[in-house]
């Protein structure tokens, strides 16, 4: 009898092994309600289009289409690729000089800055048509500084505010509320950027638009990217860092990062006349029952080869 009972609980638990794999590989970073730099990996890096998406400078994910969108730093086009870095469409781009901030906001539109200028303009896109910048609405979000201006922006969708950091000298990480059709804004410093130890600060990233729940911590954290000191951070709205990782083994140039919904990152970076697409992906960590399971099955073996 006892025998029997212990060949169908270990049935029973190989089974829940099974479910627990099955889960781990179906929902990956979508069954995770943190984000947790630690657990990614970089698993693809690809090649971007050399002449529509040179010197890539930024990167944001649409959610309605679900492809990303790739800007240059010469601002001379609006890139729609694949997840793969395959070119899918063009929108030309004329007046701009060097853009350095992208983030799509919805129904087609997004956002682009200005570094030196530190304007933000308001686009509709247009596969294979024409956008001037002259005739764009915008905002100014501060006096040109130079090279060292607005490096990113990013949406967030649950309230229609915008983030932006400015690179170096000082380095600044400031909350915006902007109202395009009146070229307004109101702007405030969300915490110190010292408080991160980073050399510069490339981009910006909010992770409402990741797989999180909206009123959850985690959709409340932020993205910071920094190109001089090759790492990517999770920081809190208080600037405290919560996670980091290290780009260094693959990146020196890196200027822009985004989030889709299912929990990848993206990262671009200039790399002179051959940008690249690099892709970070959680790694699946199995659910506690899995290892529940697991553990209880290697018990049973052991208890076995003893009464042998």
């Amino acid at each position: 009898m006892k025998i029997h009972f212990s060949t169908q609980l270990k049935y029973a638990l190989s089974q829940v092994a099974i479910l627990g794999m099955l889960f781990t590989a179906s929902f990956g970073a979508q069954a995770s309600s943190t984000l947790n730099l630690a657990n990614y990996q970089l698993t693809a890096t690809y090649a971007l289009p050399r002449l529509t998406a040179r010197e890539a400078s930024a990167i944001t994910y649409n959610w309605d289409t679900h492809t990303l969108f790739v800007l240059g730093d010469e601002g001379e086009a609006l890139v729609e690729v694949s997840k793969t870095g395959q070119q899918l469409s063009v929108m030309s781009l004329s007046g701009f000089e060097d853009t350095e901030g992208l983030t799509y906001i919805g129904n087609g539109r997004f956002v682009i800055t200005e570094e030196r200028l530190r304007n933000a303009y308001q686009i509709d896109y247009n596969a294979g048509g024409t956008a001037d910048r002259s005739a764009l609405p915008f905002a100014d979000l501060g006096s040109p500084v130079g090279n060292i201006g607005v490096e990113g922006i990013t949406f967030d969708p649950r309230d229609g505010s915008f983030i932006t950091v400015k690179e170096k000298t000082p380095q600044e990480i400031n909350y915006h509320f902007i109202d395009f059709a009146n070229g307004t804004l109101t702007t405030a410093s969300i915490f110190n950027p010292s408080l991160l130890g980073l050399i510069d600060i490339s981009d910006v990233q909010v992770l409402s638009t990741g797989p999180f729940t909206p009123g959850s911590s985690t959709a409340n954290n932020l993205l910071i990217l920094s190109q001089e000191s090759s790492r990517l951070l999770e920081v809190d709205r208080n600037g405290s860092v919560l996670s980091a990782f290290d780009l260094s083994g693959f990146s020196s140039s890196a200027e822009g990062v985004t989030i889709d919904t299912d929990g990848n990152i993206y990262i671009v970076d200039e790399n002179g006349t051959r940008p690249r697409l690099f892709v970070l992906t959680a790694v699946p960590i199995p659910p506690t029952f899995f290892l529940f399971g697991t553990g209880l099955m290697a018990l049973i073996g052991m208890g076995r080869r003893k009464t042998r």
